[in-house]
């Protein structure tokens, strides 16, 4: 084990990008990949929940063999009707750098991205990094994430944060209505929560897991869409050091959005709370 762990730490090169098993079309994956990608020496994991996302797992998985052919995929199904958990346990068996968490039900977004944390800080891993399985999370971002975080010698950020709404950022497929309530829900959370970064409810970003170790996750209040904000208030009072990293959000192409009124509701009265906290020092 301790030398399988060294090869995934040691610098890129041609042979490294391939795993033994994988099927010809992910070798050609890999293959353009080694030519562009930079080395990654420290161990990342790639968390995606899911809940119907047959239409949209098996591509996503090859786009992220192609931009960041050494990280580990962890699939976190919540009993998907569609056989999206069927579908991850038959493709772990020909790519070995792909796992599967397969839960009873719908539990939330929130509690899916602990878990990821929580497999991460298991495992061993450096970096935990979460992204949509719509596609509305470009894959060829990850190599800009990844290279925000800065190298185990140099260290430049805990949480690299994927931002709409900063220079080179943005949305596409949205209507106007919908952009200005996220603006709105993301001044609301900046302002109640005292964060600095722009974009504090997306939900593509690398967590480093040596600062999510010190994580009260019981503590986590959230359970849907103010998870994303409640981290980012939980880790800034851990220390934490944010960058920003501009992407181009899509709107999803294939299946079915999850959001609904309640959650949003719900989620409006959590950072409110959590708000009040803050200003007033409690907790």
């Amino acid at each position: 084990m301790a030398s399988d762990r060294s090869s995934r730490n040691a610098p890129m090169t041609t042979t490294a990008c391939f795993a033994p098993g994988l099927p010809v079309n992910s070798l050609f994956v890999a293959a353009r990949a080694c030519a562009t990608i930079p080395p990654m020496s420290q161990k990342t994991l790639i968390t995606v929940a899911t809940y119907n996302e047959m239409e949209n797992l098996p591509r996503l998985v090859e786009e992220i063999d192609r931009y960041a052919p050494q990280a580990h995929i962890l699939v976190i199904d919540d009993n998907s009707p569609d056989g999206t958990g069927r579908w991850c346990d038959a493709h772990k068996a020909v790519n070995p750098r792909i796992f599967c968490l397969h839960r009873a039900g719908k539990l939330g977004l929130g509690t899916a991205t602990i878990a990821g944390m929580q497999y991460a800080i298991e495992h061993g891993y450096d970096f935990v990094l979460n992204m949509d399985a719509d596609f509305s999370h470009q894959p060829k971002y990850l190599p800009n994430l990844l290279e925000a975080m800065g190298t185990a010698d140099a260290p430049a950020a805990d949480v690299a944060i994927g931002s709409r709404y900063i220079r080179g950022g943005g949305v596409e497929g949205w209507p106007v209505k919908r952009q200005l309530m996220s603006r709105a829900v993301n001044l609301y959370a900046r302002t109640l929560l005292g964060l600095r970064p722009k974009d504090c409810s997306g939900a593509f970003r690398c967590y480093r897991t040596s600062l999510l170790k010190k994580l009260d996750f019981a503590a986590i209040e959230s359970r849907g869409y103010s998870f994303q904000e409640e981290i980012l208030w939980r880790l800034k009072r851990l220390g934490a050091k944010f960058r920003e990293v501009p992407i181009i959000f899509l709107e999803r192409q294939q299946g079915v959005s999850k959001i609904h009124s309640g959650e949003a509701t719900a989620a409006l009265r959590i950072i409110l709370k959590l708000g009040l906290q803050n200003w007033l020092r409690l907790g």
